[in-house]
């Protein structure tokens, strides 16, 4: 049996006509698969020229998305030069409601039907008006049309395809018969498939890129104090990860990230705090050191109210006993009850600080704190009341930010949340790596991080990035309660003691600073008087990074 390939025209189209097929398929970008159909429909029919028309969103009109032309060498769309507003949107209706069945692209999208036409100068059917006058101002001679609708698994049209002279072999324009209609026909059969494949999958993407950020907004909103964090932590790590990516950097020589490979991780920066659905509002919105429904500091400093009232009556007191026996308070006395007040009124100060929180509490101020804790005063029933109770002596010595040890541990399961809620998703082969990535942005270099303790070996590249964008945005916000607005050089430098504290990755920290990583984001994040001068040189940690200056 002979196993010769045919060399008859019919099958080499057919055989072209299945290639583009399986080339429609594997199309991604949506400009090049519609100058791929164009482009295709063009050479299987010999067309000089051809336009693509899609539908618009609302169903009632036309728009020209591609139009080619070799004996003009006009190339819109695609790779050529945008359509823009050279053609106007052609309407399925008239103004009266009626269709407008005279233009032969609209008849052929409202009839779903493909309508040939052999020569246009001598077809009384349709108006082609417009055609004359592009071609009296151009020098072209419109002949033959070929204008096929192309219709989704639906019935419905989505584009419109439309192909203008076909040339014989001595180059001049002839009239398509039917074999180049029903290949037309075929291939637009194919490319309706490819378009909508292609539709959904954007649609599909842009609903769960919708759903994600939604998510992140509930978050944000949840907690007026930390702003927009779910939604300021994916453009710094896609920042970092932008300059780290094929940077050659020591220490991350190998890591490249392919657009896929971002688009993963923007997901996963999205999608990172989202257990925080779960954590107690009162946890998240604690504000200073003190709030439960309330901010205690208003009862300690009632507690101070009454301790500056019974010395003003004890100061009292003394003076009138003085009086009756016709004396005056002695200087020195005056001079005490001066003290005590103010000693009252500096400690209350002291109290109201601390409630703040901040990065650092020093022993010497939590020694303070515990010694005001051991101060009262006595009721009128002779019982002692203690100026602090244990609870608030604990609250007021937190040594950084507002939460104890125990709601610091509820704060901390929102990692596990996000783990759960995450790895319960059936993400697909591309997005595999989100609860990964998401889940390991509190971890630390030394193992001493949670939720899993895991080390730097264990962890990813993206992961490590995510954990430099997460301690960036929390020391940049300016929403805080307990913080002024931060710096980027003081930012920079707590960065990098958390380098030296095993603590940061030191080599994705060098590229963040080499790269002015921080000065991109703070141009767009950042307010102005935050932006102040960093001296790179003298900041702590990069003598630990595998390189020293990039």
């Amino acid at each position: 049996m002979s196993s010769a390939t045919p060399s008859n025209p019919s099958y080499e189209r057919i055989r072209r006509l299945n290639a583009i097929g399986i080339a429609l398929s594997a199309q991604n970008d949506q400009n090049q698969l519609l100058e791929m159909i164009l482009g295709s429909a063009r050479e299987l029919t010999q067309a000089d020229a051809g336009t693509l028309y899609m539908i618009e969103p609302d169903g009632e009109s036309l728009r020209f998305v591609m139009v080619q032309n070799d004996k003009l060498n006009i190339h819109l769309g695609g790779s050529g030069a945008p359509v823009g507003d050279n053609f106007p949107l052609i309407p399925l209706h008239l103004e009266d409601g009626r269709p407008n069945e005279r233009m032969i692209v609209a008849w052929s999208v409202l009839n779903k039907t493909t309508a040939r036409i052999a020569d246009a100068y001598h077809e009384e059917g349709f108006d082609f008006s417009g055609t004359r006058a592009f071609d009296e101002k151009t020098g072209y001679r419109s002949k033959s049309f070929l204008t096929v609708p192309l219709r989704n698994h639906e019935g419905e049209v989505i584009a419109a395809l439309q192909l203008l002279n076909k040339l014989d072999s001595q180059g001049e324009p002839t009239e398509f018969d039917d074999s180049d209609q029903d290949i037309a026909e075929s291939l637009a059969s194919q490319a309706a498939i490819a378009l909508t494949n292609r539709r959904l999958i954007d649609e599909l993407r842009t609903l769960f890129d919708s759903f994600t950020q939604v998510i992140a907004s509930a978050i944000d909103s949840k907690s007026a104090h930390t702003g927009a964090h779910c939604r300021r932590v994916p453009d710094a790590t896609l920042m970092l990860a932008e300059a780290a990516s094929g940077a050659s950097f020591p220490g991350i020589e190998d890591f490249y990230m392919s657009e896929e490979d971002m688009y993963e991780l923007k997901t996963a920066a999205w999608l990172h705090d989202c257990g925080k659905v779960v954590t107690p509002h009162h946890v998240m919105e604690k504000s200073t050191k003190l709030e439960t429904i309330v901010d205690r500091i208003d009862w300690v400093t009632d507690r101070f109210e009454i301790l500056r009232r019974d010395l003003e009556i004890e100061r009292l007191k003394e003076e009138l006993a003085a009086v009756r026996q016709g004396k005056e308070l002695s200087p020195e006395r005056l001079s005490y009850y001066q003290q005590a007040d103010q000693q009252l009124a500096d400690d209350l100060a002291f109290l109201q600080g601390a409630n703040t929180g901040g990065e650092f509490m020093a022993d010497e101020l939590i020694a303070r704190v515990e010694a005001l804790g051991q101060t009262g005063w006595t009721d009128l029933k002779g019982d002692y009341h203690p100026l602090l109770n244990d609870d608030e002596v604990m609250n007021l010595s937190i040594r950084k930010g507002t939460l104890n040890a125990e709601e610091r541990k509820i704060m901390e399961g929102h990692m596990v949340h996000t783990l759960n809620m995450l790895e319960q998703l059936p993400f697909p082969r591309h997005l595999q790596r989100v609860p990964e990535y998401a889940g390991g942005h509190h971890e630390r270099m030394d193992g001493k991080g949670y939720p899993r303790g895991l080390t730097r070996e264990q962890m990813s590249v993206p992961a490590r990035i995510m954990g430099i964008a997460d301690v960036f945005e929390a020391l940049t916000a300016h929403e805080r309660p307990y913080k002024k607005p931060m710096p980027l050089s003081l930012a920079l430098t707590i960065m990098g003691r958390m380098v030296e504290d095993n603590h940061l990755d030191p080599d994705l920290y060098a590229a963040f600073v080499y790269k002015k990583v921080y000065l991109d984001y703070a141009k767009k994040h950042l307010r102005e008087e935050q932006i102040d001068e960093v001296d790179v040189d003298n900041l702590p940690g990069l003598r630990l990074a595998s390189v020293s200056q990039v």
